[in-house]
């Protein structure tokens, strides 16, 4: 019997997707990739159905679909995990998470052994792979590679953490006092900030590696091993790894104007324009983005980035926001996987809850993902908002699954989500969907 896995790498610029099949012959493996920013949504599908046609077999033949969960680009995560989901729901097929930092640390550690380096073995060398973060930030995570039996299997060191990259030398020097030995320091924040070279060139017992970054081919070979290991994720248990949890404010800051700050009341609607005016549905714009991100701090403890809402609209999803007299009310942002679509965020401004902007917004998104013959939408919601949960049960959202430690919750701390789903009526049977204006913009 012939088990095929298919693999979708997205946590850089490079989009990757990639086919392992294994069980009655030789693993045989099949790679598309095409490096470019901001165009991961739009090419992602079309690169694994055009993979899939070269193999000669059909998406109801995968065994698993595995996925680079990150750290890496917010959105280029979103995309993977979420196509990842899609396709698990679809065929009732397992998920195979794979860390990016560890497929680049094997990517690396394949090439020295091909070209007949060493380093196999519980003492031996440290791969520190350093991927760039962007703003001179790198995500950084540490692993040994030993055998065990005919495979190479890992030992993390440290856990995926957001590093200056100023402080990577900092790292290795308490590393190295902790666990002396070899240390090779590898990943494409070699390239992007060029002063880490000299970090590693000028430190004893530490060498440099090669700029690589996770590709999807790796990402099929480690994730197949973890199928054999049996270690296979549900798919409404996958989730990206996201690193960057300052996305929230501290006191001191919010005193400072981040975060809730006075400047966003004031695009409330000018005074005399009463709620009885006109709501109007249109696609968000990049014009919009600083009155959505300013309503996404106000109602949110760890709040989206203007940044965040920016890649959105870059990654191609589709995005709403409600306007009443020029001024943004709220807004959604919705992921549209080849199986099901994902309801990645939804606002409305305080001082405008309770009257109906939040039905008509949610509406919008189901009539989005019916429009594309999409069966059904899901979301992720904290336990602890409790008004949140009521509106969506109301909906006929039903919980379908709980993500452990999903959420930041200050402090260190983390909360779990609650993974809810809703089933949709075909179009012709929902034509008349509730709310849905003729100001809606599809």
């Amino acid at each position: 019997m012939t088990l095929h896995i298919l693999a979708l790498e997205t946590s850089s610029s490079l989009c990757g997707v990639a086919l392992l099949s294994f069980g009655d012959a030789e693993p045989a493996l099949r790679v598309l990739e095409h490096d470019a920013t901001a165009e991961h949504a739009e090419r992602l599908l079309p690169m694994v159905d055009a993979l899939l046609s070269q193999a000669g077999i059909t998406r109801s033949q995968l065994s698993a679909v595995a996925f680079g969960q990150g750290p890496g680009g917010f959105t280029g995560l979103r995309v993977a995990c979420g196509v990842a989901q899609g396709i698990g729901f679809a065929l009732g097929i397992p998920v195979l998470p794979i860390s990016s930092l560890l497929a680049a640390a094997a990517a690396d550690f394949a090439l020295q052994q091909a070209q007949g380096g060493q380093g196999i073995g519980s003492e031996g060398e440290v791969r520190v792979v350093v991927q760039d973060a962007r703003m001179q930030e790198v995500y950084m995570a540490a692993y040994v590679a030993f055998a065990d039996q005919e495979e190479t299997a890992w030992l993390q060191i440290q856990e995926p953490v957001l590093l200056s990259a100023g402080d990577v030398g900092i790292w290795l020097d308490q590393a190295y006092a902790r666990r002396p030995g070899r240390y090779r320091v590898l990943g494409d924040a070699l390239q992007a900030y060029p002063g880490l070279n000299e970090l590693v060139v000028g430190r004893e017992a530490v060498e440099l590696g090669l700029p690589v970054r996770a590709d999807a081919g790796t990402v099929a070979r480690l994730a197949r091993q973890n199928w054999l290991a049996g270690r296979l994720t549900p798919p409404e248990h996958a989730a990206p790894v996201y690193v960057r949890d300052k996305v929230a404010f501290t006191t001191a800051e919010r005193e400072q104007g981040a975060g809730g700050n006075p400047r966003a009341q004031g695009l409330a609607p000018a005074a005399g324009s009463g709620a009885s005016a006109e709501l109007a549905i249109v696609p968000m714009t990049e014009a919009h983005l600083d009155q959505v991100a300013d309503i996404e701090r106000l109602v949110q403890s760890h709040p989206w980035s203007r940044n965040n809402f920016a890649d959105g609209l870059k990654a191609g999803y589709r995005a709403l926001v409600a306007q009443r007299d020029g001024h943004t009310q709220g807004f959604f942002m919705l992921m549209l996987a080849p199986d099901i679509a994902h309801l990645l965020v939804i606002a409305v401004r305080p001082g405008e809850q309770g009257k109906g902007i939040g039905s008509r917004l949610l509406s919008c998104c189901e009539h989005e993902a019916r429009s594309r013959g999409l069966p059904a939408i899901m979301l992720e919601v904290r336990p602890s908002n409790g008004k949140a949960l009521h509106f969506y049960q109301s909906r006929g959202y039903r919980l379908l699954a709980t993500r452990k430690d999903y959420y930041p919750a200050g402090d260190g701390r983390r909360e779990d989500a609650y993974v809810m789903k809703k089933e949709l009526a075909p179009p012709e049977v929902a034509r008349n969907v509730a709310g849905m204006g003729e100001r809606a913009v599809s």
